[in-house]
């Protein structure tokens, strides 16, 4: 069993950036973060393997999102620079302790965290 617990959700005005944080409470073979927008299914926004700490993202928020971690307390963060207001959505944080060899297919987390609300104005 993963417990969660996602922080750093807020408002922000387009072009500005805010950092998602993620603490697991143990390691984990690969983390993600998705989002969901009301009326729409979630959408992968990054993820990584955290042994070797690579990541990936999808085109929609390439260079503009970062994936970073702390291996001293399993959490997981989200860089997210540069927010357009296409960008407002729940923001969830995932993790899998077994092997899976995609990190962007929702179905392979089977933890998930509460969810936090990512705002951001025109």
């Amino acid at each position: 069993q993963v417990q969660l617990v996602e922080s750093g959700g807020g408002f922000v005005q387009a072009g500005g950036s805010l950092r998602l944080s993620c603490a697991a409470s143990r390691r984990t073979f690969i983390m993600g973060w998705f989002r969901q927008a009301p009326g729409k299914e979630r959408e992968f926004v990054g993820g990584m393997r955290w042994s070797s700490g690579s990541a990936g993202y999808p085109d929609s928020v390439k260079g503009r999102f970062t994936i970073s971690k702390d291996n001293t307390k399993f959490a997981m963060y989200l860089q997210m620079n540069r927010l357009e207001p296409e960008d407002t959505a729940v923001y969830y944080c995932a993790a899998e302790t077994e092997y899976r060899n995609s990190i962007s297919n929702a179905s392979a987390y089977r933890y998930w965290g509460q969810g936090t609300q990512v705002t951001v104005s025109s």
